[in-house]
């Protein structure tokens, strides 16, 4: 098949590509090789194999070019990162929902349009908190904690209903979704309107809800990355990672690997057609953890710097309920912690982490957003 990634010299983008090249379909890029990911270069592992189109999502008529006799598109070009989210807000809104806008519109109303499925990853973050068990009240959905309580340091959960303490449980895509960013916000649209055209005009599309992946390729030199990443850039650094609150609030990491498989499968599966699916390990890793395997995968004697501080609209927990798409798609994740974490060491160890990181994290410090 003809088939579109945007983004696609991006972390899970390439890794996307790549695959799609190896089962022999015909493969197009679009990516604008955005400067703080890419220095608005070619990364060097980017498969030549595929046609490359420098471009952005934002374009309308770069990305009709783009898509001239093309059946599947996976729409990967994204703004990435809450934080800079919430700031970034018109970005942020113009590449995440003006993009989709920009792709449905053209898929919709080109005669000439090819594109049988399109296929996105979505986010976990619009779930914010995740589900919980109360003693009293059953399963309920965890709330934002307010601002008082973690002044006075109390990281923990309670019920939204009865105020007694609660403990997290597997979120499902039946979760409530109250986003607690930008990012969060602009994914559950982008995800919203490729549902809704998809059914209107019997396109089918499916959104893959990922939670914290994670993998080679993943920047280490951009402060606004994911957390094994960061923690890994200061490692390097000689310095220790810094958490927050206690280090015991849990995030549900899942390798890059096993995403992309996600995406494969969900391609060739038509009873993935207008679904909605958690990828994760179903596990709850704390960050605490994340930070000491680290260092002891690194061979660096670094404990963490607890901080006991807090950011606002910190989440505490939130892991997946992946049964849906082990039901849908058959598909299991199959890369331990362990095992991804090794591998992102060795692929950081070809990577040089630029000197200005840790000035960059310092000033992301000072805006009280990282």
């Amino acid at each position: 098949m003809k088939i579109l990634v945007t983004g696609g010299a991006g972390f899970i983008g390439s890794f996307l590509v790549d695959k799609l090249v190896e089962l022999g379909h015909e493969v197009r890029i679009l990516d604008n090789l955005e400067e703080q990911v890419h220095g608005g270069k070619q990364p060097n592992y980017l498969n030549h194999q595929a046609e490359f189109i420098k471009g952005d999502v934002r374009d309308y008529d770069v990305l009709k070019q783009a898509l001239g006799g093309i059946e599947v598109v996976f729409h990967e070009a994204a703004a990435v990162g809450v934080a800079q989210s919430n700031y970034e807000i018109k970005r942020y809104t113009d590449v995440n929902v003006g993009g989709t806008a920009n792709l449905l519109d053209i898929v919709v109303n080109d005669k000439h349009s090819s594109v049988k499925k399109i296929l996105t990853t979505s986010s976990m973050t619009a779930y914010a908190e995740g589900m919980y068990q109360c003693p009293a009240c059953g399963q309920v959905k965890g709330e934002l904690r307010p601002l008082n309580q973690l002044e006075q340091k109390d990281w923990y959960m309670y019920c939204p209903n009865c105020h007694s303490p609660i403990e997290p449980v597997i979120t499902a895509e039946t979760a409530p979704q109250p986003c607690n960013s930008i990012y969060a916000l602009t994914k559950k649209t982008q995800e919203d309107m490729l549902m809704l055209t998809g059914k209107m005009y019997q396109i089918p599309t499916v959104a893959l809800r990922c939670f914290n992946v994670y993998g080679p390729r993943q920047s280490i030199a951009n402060p606004y990355t994911g957390v094994t990443a960061i923690f890994i850039a200061r490692l390097k650094n000689n310095q220790p990672p810094v958490i927050y609150e206690d280090g015991l609030q849990t995030r549900d990491f899942v390798s890059v690997h096993d995403a992309v498989e996600a995406l494969i499968l969900a391609m060739d599966n038509p009873r993935a057609d207008y679904r909605v699916m958690n990828i994760g390990s179903g596990q709850p890793t704390t960050i605490k953890d994340v930070a000491l395997n680290l260092a002891r995968l690194m061979d660096k004697e670094i404990r963490p710097k607890i901080t006991g501080e807090f950011r606002k609209n910190d989440i505490r927990h939130c892991y997946a309920d992946t049964s849906l798409a082990k039901k849908i798609l058959g598909w299991r994740p199959k890369v331990s912690f362990n095992q991804g974490m090794t591998e992102l060491i060795v692929w950081s160890q070809t990577v040089a982490a630029k000197d200005d990181f840790i000035k960059a994290e310092q000033e992301l410090r000072s805006r009280g957003i990282l």
